[in-house]
């Protein structure tokens, strides 16, 4: 008897840490959670440091899902445009107004490269928006 008590014991905690663990991702019909302003803390690609890409300024994003709107600084310049979101799927191949300020480096090209390579979207724990290709994380940021 003690043994069936143990292993039922057991399989409950065993369940109750799996039913945890699914909390961590938001439901990806809900775009609201996208609202607000983003910045970029990690960029996949580049040979060249997150700092030394960004060393003064880390690029930013900012979603208005129910403006269908999208805007940033990319570190250097401003731009906005429309927002392409269903679900859990996102572009962000359309044409964008953006200032055109001389910028040194690499990172506002890096950024905007790799931005028109995102096809969805996914927020951790309500604090990380990970735009991904794929499986792929391209571009990590934190919620401001």
């Amino acid at each position: 008897m003690k043994k069936i008590l143990f292993f039922v014991f057991v399989a409950f905690i065993s369940l109750a840490g799996c039913h945890n663990s699914k909390k961590a991702t938001s439901n990806m019909t809900d775009t609201s959670i996208l609202n607000g302003t983003w910045e970029l803390n990690y960029i996949t690609g580049p040979r060249i440091t997150f700092d030394g890409l960004y060393p003064d300024k880390k690029p930013t994003i900012t979603f208005d899902v129910s403006g269908s709107k999208v805007s940033g600084n990319s570190s250097c310049n401003n731009f906005n445009g429309k927002l392409n979101v269903t679900g859990n799927k996102i572009n962000f191949n359309d044409p964008m107004a953006m200032t055109r300020m001389m910028c040194p480096g690499q990172g506002e090209n890096t950024f905007m490269e790799t931005l028109k390579k995102v096809d969805s979207w996914s927020v951790t724990d309500g604090k990380t928006l990970n735009l991904m290709m794929g499986d792929l994380a391209m571009m990590r940021f934190t919620k401001k």
